[in-house]
């Protein structure tokens, strides 16, 4: 659960929610659903994420519509849920649609998620928090992003790229996608390269589920400071990541 004593308060950003969607293989890593995005895009152009974006009044107006005994994070969660639709055409949560071409494209002609499911169950159980980030940077455009798992259902559609935000879609694993970008074949910023070197140490979802439940999701800021001389862009160290600096020079931020 994210943690309820996380009283760290930067200054605003963009609430934003990512959706990790696994797909595991027998006998080998998991496989991850990840997208290029747009050279021409504001925020990190070119770079390979997992579908998110920010959470919107539509998100919002849902999540309250949900009642109390939904979750605190609900318009989060339905945020990931929305974005990965629009991105990927891979609906996760909703019960079994026969197309997602329909809510697809009724999200992308303006419709919140409540409207464009119509009348279709939303399962926010099926979600798992993992993650929680927010930059400091006084950036146009910074985002306060929760990250959650998710299992790609059995009888799920096959993924497509939506082509406007972004220009291809990649199912991988995670030591796949950091050794394409060690060659230089994809681009990382830093929070994605961070929760691929956290993701690549998971058989399973499974225990990539298991995992995410015993660690506390707290507010994830990253800091500068210097290590043997060179500054070090740095994370905390009790949040299951693996590495947990790296120097400023290489880091890509945006």
């Amino acid at each position: 659960m994210i943690d309820p004593d996380d009283d760290a308060t930067p200054p605003p950003a963009i609430p934003a929610a990512t959706l990790i969607v696994f797909r595991d293989r027998a006998g080998l890593p998991p496989e991850l659903l990840l997208v290029e995005r747009s050279p021409r895009l504001a925020f990190a152009p070119g770079a390979t994420v997992f579908p998110g974006g920010r959470v919107d009044p539509g998100d919002v107006a849902f999540a309250d519509a949900l009642g109390p005994n939904a979750p605190a994070d609900a318009a989060a969660r339905i945020a990931a849920i929305r974005e990965t639709i629009e991105e990927t055409g891979v609906a996760i949560g909703v019960a079994a649609p026969a197309s997602v071409d329909p809510i697809r494209a009724a999200l992308r002609h303006g419709a919140a998620l409540r409207e464009a499911l119509g009348g279709s169950a939303l399962d926010l159980g099926q979600l798992v928090p993992f993650a929680h980030w927010r930059p400091r940077e006084h950036q146009a455009r910074v985002f306060d992003a929760i990250f959650y798992l998710a299992r790609l259902p059995t009888d799920a559609l096959p993924a497509r790229v939506d082509s406007t935000e972004n220009v291809r879609l990649d199912w991988a694993s995670a030591r796949e996608t950091l050794d394409a970008a060690a060659r230089g074949e994809r681009t990382l910023i830093f929070p994605t390269r961070r929760n691929l070197e956290r993701l690549a140490q998971f058989a399973n979802y499974d225990e990539a589920v298991a995992h995410a439940r015993a660690t506390p999701v707290r507010r994830i800021t990253p800091w500068i400071e210097p290590r043997d001389g060179v500054d070090h862009l740095c994370i905390p160290d009790d949040l299951g990541y693996p590495i947990t600096a790296e120097p400023v020079a290489v880091v890509r931020r945006n």
